[in-house]
């Protein structure tokens, strides 16, 4: 069971990263799975879910409208689309996994016990 994330980057204010979260030992249509993400000498906080039963999608208010989350069943992969980056989304970026309803329990990290190892993403002003 592994989470392998990637894309991540460093990214002037106003500009786009993808970040890729690939996964081997278990399917993505199987589990809901997240994206979350953590700044230096800040807790880890949830950013976008999808849920593996319904395609349903959650995101933090601080990102409605910039960040789209997305999953490609074929190829066991989900994305996190970013657009109009800010410099407070500089972080770690986690992809994590867990059983069907873990996304509606409001984006908390605890709710998830599968992750990957981190993308560092730089947002410079």
């Amino acid at each position: 069971v592994q989470l392998v994330e990637s894309g991540g980057g460093l990214v002037q204010a106003g500009g786009s990263l993808r970040l890729s979260c690939a996964a081997s030992g278990f399917t993505f249509a199987d589990f809901d799975a997240g994206w979350f993400r953590q700044a230096p000498g800040k807790e880890r906080e949830g950013v976008a879910c999808i849920s593996g039963s319904d395609g349903r999608t959650y995101y933090a208010e601080s990102v409605k409208g910039r960040f789209t989350i997305s999953s490609d069943n074929a190829k066991n992969t989900m994305h996190l689309q970013m657009n109009n980056q800010q410099p407070k989304d500089t972080a770690v970026y986690f992809c994590a996994m867990d059983h069907w309803g873990s996304c509606s329990g409001g984006l908390h990290p605890d709710e998830f016990d599968f992750w990957g190892q981190g993308t560092q993403v730089t947002v410079s002003s």
